[in-house]
């Protein structure tokens, strides 16, 4: 990390905090205040939420802010964990005795649906001096310092990686508190790489091709896992913020449990849905057997199989000789799922921002 860099924006940041101390008063307000509601769910009173509690805990995550329909995510959560699993597991990520990185693993590891950004901005406002919080305004900032090796992708983030992250921000912290701001801790430090490093040239670099593993079938099974999963839940949220009703693990016609779908109903007349399949690891014919059932399904008008370069190339291969398959397959590369994903992240993230849509409408 340049600390040359860090120490002239800090004190860059400072001359700004002396010449508003009233909004700068805010801030640390603000701060206190979110601190202290998340310190107030103890493991006890965590554990005994109710659903309607365990939205509005949701919903006061900045990590939201990209949903418009917030309601609709915590929905989506239960569903997919149970609430008495998932407070169960949040539970054990916040307040177990266990070292962070295993905290972070066993979470990542048990519950689906939830990711860095989230768990790491709970533990950051219950832990503020020992845990950090990881977005992709951290990742702009960080980067911009010369902090090297940082997660790229949700499957990159291990726990290993966060508790050397809260490491890294601790430093950050140090030299802040070294300078002058004896207030600071991990989660003001948040506001300073917000307020301070998103610089131009950071935030075009967000957006350039950053190439994940060039062959998945490389990787070791449980990163397969991970960067699948991530795959999977990215599709659909690009299916729910382009409007269609969105889905993973979705059972479409007989025998066949798809990855994705995104599915739309026209009028009266009926629904088209669009099917994704994720392929990290695994046997090939299974994946076109699964996508030749979907298509038994007559509201099926696509399938996508989804995977690097070389498996697609594979795939198409494969089904060469299948026309009822081959007319209607699409391929759909996943680092390209990944950089359209974050793309449409940042349009809703400032859609979302203007408050167009009240969440009661």
């Amino acid at each position: 990390m340049n600390k040359e860099l860090l120490r002239k924006h800090i004190a860059d940041y400072l001359a700004k905090r002396n010449a508003n101390p009233a909004g700068f008063a805010a801030d640390l307000n603000e701060r206190k205040e979110r601190a202290a509601y998340y310190q107030s769910w103890t493991r006890e009173r965590l554990e005994h939420m109710g659903a309607e509690e365990f939205s509005e805990y949701l919903s006061k995550l900045w990590a939201m802010r990209i949903w418009g329909n917030k309601q609709y995510v915590v929905d989506k959560l239960i569903a997919d964990n149970g609430l008495p699993n998932l407070l169960k597991r949040l539970s054990e990520l916040i307040w177990s005795d266990l070292p962070l990185d295993q905290r972070w693993e066993t979470f990542r590891g048990t519950i689906k649906g939830v990711g860095p950004a989230m768990m790491s901005e709970i533990l950051c406002h219950a832990h503020p001096t020992a845990c950090m919080l990881w977005n992709r305004r951290a990742y702009v900032g960080l980067n911009y310092l010369g902090v090297p090796d940082l997660p790229r992708y949700n499957y990159q983030f291990t726990g290993r990686k966060y508790q050397d992250l809260c490491k890294t921000v601790t430093e950050i912290a140090k030299e802040m508190q070294a300078l002058g701001d004896v207030d600071t801790n991990l989660l003001a430090v948040d506001y300073f790489i917000w307020d301070e490093l998103q610089v131009a040239e950071s935030l075009t670099d967000m957006y350039k091709p950053i190439l994940a593993p060039a062959h998945v079938d490389n990787v070791e099974a449980a990163t397969s896992v991970f960067i699948h999963d991530e795959v999977r839940d990215k599709i659909a949220h690009i299916g729910t913020w382009l409007g269609f009703q969105a889905d993973t693990e979705k059972k479409v016609a007989g025998g066949a449990v798809v990855d994705a779908i995104w599915e739309a109903t026209i009028g009266n007349m009926g629904r088209v849905i669009y099917v994704f399949e994720v392929q990290t690891k695994g046997s090939l014919d299974s994946l076109i057997l699964n996508l030749l059932k979907a298509l038994s399904n007559p509201a099926v008008q696509g399938v996508v199989a989804v995977s690097d370069a070389t498996q697609l190339e594979k795939i198409r291969s494969e089904v060469a000789t299948v026309p009822s398959l081959r007319d209607k397959l699409k391929c759909w590369n996943y680092t390209s799922v990944l950089e359209v994903h974050d793309a449409l992240e940042s349009v809703y993230e400032a859609i979302n921002s203007l408050g167009l849509v009240p969440q009661g409408f």
